[in-house]
């Protein structure tokens, strides 16, 4: 059977690299190839991607191909790109520092594999699954003023954040009911509380979903939100895309955010009452209260630790602790292109995790208030880029430096070619 064209499209496990020509790989796919260059450091994991040329057509037939050390590929296009363009995403491991490494594309016939990121509409939710496990749900339908995620489930199965106030367990914490699962939203936004879920509160309104996308490499949802004040007026919009990684150390999750004001300027304002956040389980409390023994721990890359590191700036932190017997852990990474990186932390000793740019007054008294409020002019838009690592152990174990590093400094990708073959 001769393979027709390549559409950029998700190719599910259709289209694979191979890091080394392949016997009975085909010369015009031996043409085709993509280097990768690693940084001044070790990458053990990290996703990489090339944009490729935009193609029509069918997708990607059978075609024999001997088996090798194979790389599943994905094709997407993303936001930040001409819609005309595709990008080329795999995942990179065991890179050494300095080292170059060429792939050359290649089609296999064979089924979809279990390991892969599924993304499934659950009524006007979705569901993240690794590996056929549930990661996460998208919940846009039981929150009384904000969509978020719920459960968050670390790689070991146990789920992460806490439970209330979404399930009732006996003997957990129920302070702060707002806190629910993972979450965007911020305390002060044109004057008005996005954070908290009382009367006279603002409400995040899920609007739609733009693209849902399956695959063995991630599995993507892009979603828009409008942003309400308490009398309904609309002050802003946003687009939100969540990426989630088959990744081997653990679930790896880029998350971004475009928010773009409407009817005028948008103020965030200076508040410690924000903004990328999560709740996490009891157990992992690095202060468990009076006269109870505390088994987790935070630090961020600056070495603070526990209570030491609320209110400071770190371009990552990370809080781990047991959940059922098992030590388990996430990171947020603040993107170097965020406004004000490295950002602050409202990580609090009770469980609450944070990355808030924008309480510089109330993290340092010494900083007048009003030193954190950023003005974002009508119908434009400012973007917030966050990954997250759901890990096993702690951040030793990890190698949590490692997988900044990945992150903040990756590797690069060149294609080779200028052009792939309209047909194989």
């Amino acid at each position: 059977m001769r393979p027709r064209k390549l559409q950029s499209a998700s190719l599910g496990a259709g289209l694979l690299l191979a890091a080394n020509v392949v016997p009975g790989l085909g010369a015009e796919l031996a043409t085709v190839s993509v280097t990768v260059s690693a940084p001044d450091h070790d990458v053990r994991e990290a996703p990489v991607s090339v944009v490729v040329p935009p193609f029509a057509g069918s997708p990607v037939a059978s075609a024999s191909v001997a088996q090798a050390d194979l790389t599943a590929a994905q094709i997407g296009a993303p936001p930040d790109l001409n819609p005309v363009d595709s990008r080329l995403t795999w995942i990179v491991r065991d890179l050494k520092a300095g080292e170059r490494r060429t792939y050359h594309l290649a089609v296999s016939n064979a089924t979809p594999s279990a390991n892969r990121v599924e993304v499934k509409r659950n009524g006007e939710n979705v569901d993240f699954f690794v590996n056929g496990k549930l990661f996460t749900r998208y919940d846009t339908t039981t929150g009384p003023n904000k969509p978020y995620f719920y459960p968050v489930n670390a790689p070991t199965g146990q789920q992460i954040v806490r439970h209330w106030p979404l399930e009732k367990v006996e003997g957990e914490t129920q302070d702060h009911p707002h806190h629910r699962g993972l979450w965007f939203t911020h305390g002060k936004v044109n004057g008005v509380d996005f954070w908290l879920e009382s009367k006279g509160t603002g409400r995040t309104v899920h609007t739609g979903y733009e693209k849902i996308e399956s695959g063995p490499v991630y599995g993507l949802m892009r979603a828009t939100t409008d942003w309400l004040t308490p009398d309904a007026k609309k002050i802003a919009e946003d687009v939100r895309e969540v990426r989630v990684y088959n990744t081997t150390g653990g679930y790896l999750m880029d998350f971004a955010i475009t928010i773009k004001a409407v009817g005028g300027p948008l103020v965030w304002g200076d508040t410690k009452e924000g903004t990328f956040a999560l709740r996490l389980a009891d157990s992992m409390r690095a202060n468990a209260g009076k006269g109870k023994q505390s088994a987790g721990h935070i630090v961020n890359a600056a070495g603070d630790k526990d209570g030491a590191a609320w209110g400071k700036a770190a371009a990552w932190c990370d809080y781990y602790g047991p959940v059922d017997g098992q030590v388990v852990g996430v990171a947020i990474f603040d993107d170097p292109r965020n406004p004000r990186h490295p950002t602050t932390w409202h990580v609090r000793d009770y469980g609450l995790f944070a990355a808030n740019p924008f309480g510089l007054h109330d993290f340092d008294k010494k900083n007048p208030p009003g030193t954190g409020d950023l003005t974002v002019p009508e119908n434009e838009s400012v973007t917030f880029r966050y990954r997250l690592f759901f890990h096993k152990g702690t951040p030793e174990d990890a190698n949590i430096p490692a997988v900044w590093q990945a992150f903040s400094a990756p590797p690069t990708a060149t294609l080779n070619s200028r052009a792939l073959p309209d047909q194989f």
